[in-house]
Order: C-alpha cells, then sequence, then structure tokens
C-alpha cells in the first residue's frame, strides 16, 4: 500500500483527513508541540492516531519560534469575535513549517503524499490555508527534494479546502469519524474540554448544527 504524510492536530479537521486518507493509503501521522495555548489536542491526535496510522510522532519546536500568537502566548486574549483582516489566532509560518517537517518525512518514507486539513471556505484571514499557498508549496518542494528532481512528484493533498463545516463533519460522519474524541477549542483546559466561546469553538457548533447533528463537543463553561 502507498504511504501517506498526514498532519494531525487533533482538530476536527485533521481527522477527517485522516479518515479520508486512510481508505487508500498507510497513514504515518505527524503532530506539533509548538508551545499552543492547548495541549490537549495532542492528546486527542494521540487517540485518533491509534486507529488509522501505521505510525504517529510528536514533533517539538521550541518555544519562541511560533510567538506573537494569541494560540502560543496567555499575555493575548483568545478572541470570541471575529474580526477584519488576519486575526491574532494567526501563528507566523505555521503550516510553512508543518509542511516542511511533513515533506521530510516522506522522502524518509519514500512517500510522495501529504494530506493536510486547510480550509478555504471558512477561511479566517489565515494566509497558509489559501490554495495559492498549497500550490507554491508543492512546485516548491518537487524542486527542492532529490525525490522531486528524480520524477517522484510529491502531491500535497487538501480534500477539505473547498467544504464548509457542515460538509466537513457529514463527510467524516459517514466515514466513522468520532468527533467527540478531537478537541477544536483554542483554549481547551487539560481534560480536553471546549470554551464555547472562542472563533473555533463558534465555528465548531455551527458546522454540527448546520450538519444536523448533535455537537458532541464537552464545554467547561456556559456558552455565551
Amino acid at each position: 500500500m502507498l504511504k501517506a504524510i498526514v498532519l494531525l492536530s487533533g482538530g476536527l479537521d485533521s481527522a477527517t483527513v485522516l479518515a479520508i486518507a486512510s481508505r487508500k493509503f498507510e497513514c504515518h501521522a505527524i503532530s506539533f508541540n509548538y508551545a499552543q495555548r492547548s495541549l490537549s489536542e495532542i492528546n486527542a491526535a494521540s487517540r485518533l492516531a491509534q486507529l488509522n496510522t501505521a505510525s504517529h510522532q510528536v514533533i517539538h519546536i521550541d518555544d519562541g519560534v511560533m510567538s506573537g500568537s494569541a494560540l502560543t502566548d496567555d499575555t493575548i486574549p483568545v478572541p470570541v469575535e471575529s474580526t477584519a483582516g488576519i486575526p491574532v489566532t494567526y501563528v507566523p509560518a505555521r503550516n510553512t513549517l508543518f509542511l516542511s517537517h511533513a515533506l521530510a518525512v516522506a522522502e524518509v518514507l519514500s512517500s510522495q503524499d501529504i494530506f493536510i486539513g486547510v480550509n478555504a471556505v471558512d477561511y479566517s484571514g489565515y494566509p497558509d490555508c489559501r490554495p495559492e499557498f498549497i500550490r507554491a508549496y508543492e512546485s516548491m518542494a518537487n524542486l527542492a527534494t532529490k525525490a522531486g528532481v528524480e520524477g517522484k512528484l510529491l502531491t500535497i493533498h487538501t480534500p477539505l479546502i473547498d467544504k464548509s463545516k457542515a460538509e466537513i463533519i457529514s463527510i467524516g460522519l459517514k466515514l466513522g469519524v468520532d468527533y467527540s474524541q478531537t478537541v477544536s477549542c483554542y483554549q481547551a483546559n487539560a481534560e480536553g474540554e471546549a470554551c464555547g466561546n472562542c472563533d473555533s469553538c463558534q465555528l465548531r457548533r455551527k458546522g454540527f448544527n448546520e450538519a444536523g447533528v448533535s455537537d458532541p463537543t464537552r464545554y467547561f463553561s456556559s456558552i455565551n
């Protein structure tokens, strides 16, 4: 079976991507500890990886490398409302760094396929979630690697990039994804319970409502 590298954050989107990839590929998952505010997502990724992966590694990125974001700096409040422009939850070069690690692992494992759960429909101003970025990175990867130069071209798969959150949830449920095991909240507690108020929680809850299914998310506070 062909091998694929899957970026697995532990959230709703990446869990769905893993389920999609595992239908055709032997999946090798990568998660990242980048000093993010909530580390419970890494625990969620580990649980998800036990179901559909041949391997799972958590890569540590030194504290401070991705500073300056509400997700990596406790002094910056997590917003509860969408704002214009690039939000304070943008993490500097996050997907660029993540894909670079995945690219290295792909070459080591002789894989030509990387899966990532970026989305441009529910796009909130993140420049590294756009189709243009993915196309540019894929082109660069095929110029910069031994595999690419030798004709073993890499494909970066973004199966959710044109899907709404409700569509993503519907796809995942058909594939048997247990969304109660995922963590999407920007500031989930150590038990993986969500705040219910941040932008990510609101988008997730809206998706379940529009999909017409109950929200399995566990919350630690009342939802305003």
